[in-house]
């Protein structure tokens, strides 16, 4: 049989320029440089890019046959329903749970001890299955309901994911000071990693900044900062450093963005080898990346579907640990079972149809790609430092330099003009067609207190944000 790459030779090599004519004859009278752009934060586009050299990171270890952890999200205010919910979640597939919880039963499900939590997870292999959780200055409480959920199991695969500093900066203030609840979270975080040597404590999430509008290096910084607030004091409760590293995780948005959200995720591993190997040791970064919620949309929900695709193939590709991906009528209410399956399929199909956990870094070497990590990267890095000159994340909130940095970000998207968003500003329903969903009952559950002695925290809070929410009002 003829070799027909032999008999016809390689194809001829294409330099910069010659792509450059071939885009120069598109414009017509435009010149080359209109296609330029920024992001929020005023990070360069090229219209074109060579090859680049790989960034300066460990990519996750490579599992092609469980490439990443579909995580499913719990917030049913009812525990018997949110009970059902996950193992529904777990029959279906998904290879962790998290459950947020809210005693109020307006943003979670309404559990307010450890009795509350058991009956939610009763039913769940915690040694087979991940419990994580999501409850705010709760978070040490929460922690030990879950530790008794898990029965002190050595095997237990559980994260607690302890953020007082995500709580205060989404609610502005915090019962006490905040820098006690830092070291109230550390102190049983260090206490029950004996009993759980497979768990993680806290987690770093830099989420509430790109809810609030801001920009990708301002949540990475966020994100980078808090981690380092939580390893001190994870030292200062007597974890050695790098047990205190390992123990604290990263969280970030999947926006409908892929481009940003694979490079943003690729530059947290940059900024984490970098604070790691300052502090003089080496430990693999971990990163939960959960959809955006200010993505979505009340007009046309359908079209949600579409970008909560593309945040999950951003964050299946830019190699995330576990990816929580929310349902398509979230913004307007809680999910049918419909919503929940569809969550977890979406992922599913990308997984295991699409096949895109096969490769490890499949974005390694692309110009555009490498180009948009390192300068984010740097961007993160420089208000990471602005930050710790600041007096640290703590200072930082209460003065008001994250929200100054949000504010910022929001004010250079609303000067760059309306934005796309399909089904609302582009090719909005010339007809309704609305979507179901649940219309639970109210439930409360008796909240434990969460004060602790002291004066209470203050600090301009970063409250979330849709960006299609003035463009709907209008309309």
């Amino acid at each position: 049989m003829t070799d027909i790459t032999n008999a016809f030779g390689p194809p001829p090599a294409a330099t910069a320029a010659d792509w450059r004519a071939l885009v120069e004859k598109t414009l017509k009278d435009a010149p080359f440089d209109s296609l330029r752009r920024t992001t929020v934060e005023g990070l360069p586009i090229a219209p074109l890019y060579e090859a680049g050299q790989a960034a300066a990171f460990t990519p996750r270890p490579h599992d092609a046959e469980r490439p990443w952890d579909v995580r499913a999200a719990v917030r049913h205010p009812d525990p018997a329903r949110a009970r059902a919910d996950l193992l529904a979640d777990l029959d279906g597939g998904a290879a962790s749970i998290l459950v947020t919880l809210d005693p109020s039963g307006e943003a979670g499900v309404a559990i307010g001890s450890a009795t509350d939590l058991g009956q939610v997870l009763d039913g769940v292999f915690l040694e087979l299955a991940v419990v994580a959780l999501d409850a705010g200055f709760l978070g040490p409480k929460a922690a030990d309901w879950l530790s008794a959920a898990a029965k002190s199991s050595p095997s237990a695969l559980l994260q607690f994911h302890l953020d007082p500093l995500g709580a205060f900066a989404t609610a502005g203030e915090s019962p006490g000071p905040i820098e006690s609840h830092i070291v109230s979270a550390a102190t049983v975080g260090a206490r029950l990693s004996e009993t759980y040597p497979k768990a993680t404590l806290f987690l770093a999430s830099g989420r509430v900044v790109h809810e609030a509008g801001g920009g990708e290096a301002g949540e990475l910084a966020f994100a980078l900062a808090s981690a380092l607030a939580y390893a001190k004091a994870l030292v200062r409760a007597g974890l050695p450093m790098r047990e205190a590293f390992a123990g604290v995780q990263l969280g970030l948005a999947a926006d409908a963005d892929y481009f940003a959200t694979l490079a943003k995720l690729r530059a947290a591993r940059v900024l984490w080898a970098r604070l790691t190997s300052a502090c003089g040791i080496e430990v693999p970064a971990r990163i939960e990346a959960r959809s955006s919620q200010r993505m979505l949309t009340v007009q046309d929900p359908w079209t949600n579907m579409l970008r909560l695709t593309s945040a999950a193939f951003g964050a299946a590709v830019g190699g995330a640990d576990s990816v929580v991906l929310g349902a398509f009528t979230d913004a307007i209410g809680l999910p049918t079972e419909f919503a929940r399956r569809q969550s977890r399929n979406t992922q599913f199909v990308l997984m295991e149809e699409a096949h895109l956990g096969r490769v490890a870094d499949p974005a390694a070497g692309s110009g555009y790609v490498e180009a948009l990590t390192d300068e984010m990267a740097r961007a993160a890095w420089a208000q990471f430092q602005a930050i710790e000159a600041a007096g640290g994340i703590v200072a930082a909130l209460t003065t008001g330099l994250i929200a100054a940095g949000v504010e910022q970000a929001k004010a250079a998207r609303e000067a760059a003009g309306p934005s796309k968003i399909v089904g609302v500003t582009a090719f909005p329903p010339t007809q309704d067609a609305p979507v179901e969903v649940e219309q639970p009952a109210p439930r409360r559950a008796e909240p434990p207190s969460v004060r602790l002695p002291g004066p209470d925290g203050r600090c301009p809070p970063l409250s979330s944000i849709r960006l299609a929410a003035p463009h709907e009002t209008a309309r």
